[in-house]
């Protein structure tokens, strides 16, 4: 069977960020979330493989019959673009890991398609008062 080419739009959706700010404001107080927010706006975009994301987040594959993970699968098998997903870097010393704070399903749904699929990122680390 070929491998599905997962197809992405050049940036995040508008809407990616509030979804990313939910998530991060269950783990970390509002003005480290305001500050990664509009860090991951202006961050480069990157790509790095779905079995990387995965397994640097510690995060299990969702099955490909999750309802999101299959509203993803039917969107790469229709062309339709991907939004990049929207990252913060994990740390291997404190044994923090990759937060993906953006995508999950989207990560889940390429992995189905080709765990090799570059996924495209907007990576940031977490700012120094956050960390102390």
């Amino acid at each position: 069977m070929a491998k599905k080419t997962v197809r992405w739009a050049d940036a995040p959706a508008a809407h990616d960020y509030p979804a990313a700010g939910s998530y991060l404001r269950l783990l970390l107080p509002p003005e480290s979330v305001t500050a990664l927010t509009d860090s991951m706006a202006e961050a480069p975009t990157v790509t790095h493989p779905a079995k990387d994301l995965l397994r640097a987040a510690r995060l299990p594959l969702l099955p490909a019959d999750d309802p999101q993970v299959a509203k993803d699968m039917k969107k790469a098998a229709n062309d339709q673009r991907l939004s990049p997903v929207l990252l913060v870097r994990g740390d291997l010393v404190s044994g923090r890991s990759l937060q993906i704070a953006d995508g999950y399903h989207r990560v889940c749904a390429s992995y189905h398609l080709d765990e090799d699929t570059e996924i495209p990122c907007r990576i940031v680390g977490l700012p120094a008062a956050a960390v102390g």
